[in-house]
């Protein structure tokens, strides 16, 4: 029995994901002397065929659900591979141009000076905790709208903050910035002796890429999250906005980006959103 396809539904955010894995698939080509480029280059002419199957996927129940969660799925992975496209560490990084950046405008480097000049236990732990909060602000909004049957709402959403997790994701590939956790000693003693600095680092150890701090993608997608709950719920845009806020700051006071990355995630978190909502309506 030959198979059968529904009416392709191009949403915005298959589009996306279509046109970033056939990029990076052709720029996996451009490095395929590197280790695992072979395999990098179809797993994400594989993202493009997945996008291309979610538009074609049947609208039942099943076909809804995978079509709403194969982009947030898809992200671990989109991650990951930025470490093997920098070389797994032997990608040439810029951080020496925002390091005389933040000099030249701070006088020092932020990320490095602030938690040495102001030590406080308390607030390592409360920012350490905010900087972990990431993994649950961004799907709150996303469960939320989908659980209330905003799907129309949830598609926006998705689409706006897909749309800056992938611009953050270029950046990496294209102007890898290691930061100031790989560029500086580590903060340590009684400064991270607190639970929550453990598990972010842990977590860091396990599943940080290389070469991904400009823009701050914590802090972009964060910001995202935020004007994307914005456009379908303020209370709920305002009660994540207190973390995200927090994030921002705490990113440079924890050592895990220059202030250029921050403020840079926070342009792209605002900016790509609104952009997407604008290219839609």
């Amino acid at each position: 029995m030959a198979l059968t396809f529904a009416a392709p539904r191009w949403r915005l955010v298959d589009r996306l994901l279509a046109g970033y894995g056939v990029l990076v698939a052709t720029i996996a080509l451009t490095r395929i002397t590197q280790r695992g480029m072979g395999l990098l280059f179809a797993a994400h002419l594989g993202v493009a065929l997945l996008a291309w199957l979610a538009a074609h996927a049947p609208e039942s129940s099943t076909g809804r659900f995978l079509r709403t969660s194969y982009p947030l799925i898809l992200l671990t992975a989109l991650y990951s591979s930025i470490d093997a496209l920098n070389g797994f560490g032997a990608a040439t990084t810029h951080d020496g141009a925002l390091q005389r950046l933040e000099s030249s405008w701070f006088g020092g480097q932020p990320s490095r000076d602030w938690w040495r000049q102001a030590p406080s236990v308390f607030w390592s732990t409360v920012l350490h905790a905010v900087y972990f909060s990431y993994y649950l602000i961004v799907p709150i909004p996303a469960l939320f709208f989908l659980f209330t049957r905003r799907l129309a709402v949830l598609e926006q959403y998705l689409n706006g903050v897909m749309a800056t997790y992938l611009c953050c994701y270029l950046c990496y590939i294209l102007f890898p910035v290691a930061g100031p956790y790989y560029e500086f000693a580590r903060p340590a003693g009684s400064f991270v002796a607190n639970g929550p600095a453990r598990l972010v680092y842990a977590t860091l150890a396990r599943g940080s890429a290389f070469g991904a701090a400009f823009p701050s993608s914590h802090v972009a997608a964060t910001v995202a999250a935020t004007v994307g709950a914005w456009f379908g719920s303020r209370r709920l845009a305002m009660v994540i906005a207190v973390p995200t806020a927090m994030l921002a700051v705490g990113v440079v006071y924890c050592q895990m980006h220059y202030v250029i990355d921050s403020v840079a995630g926070v342009a792209v978190g605002i900016s790509v959103p609104l952009l997407v909502m604008r290219r839609v309506a």
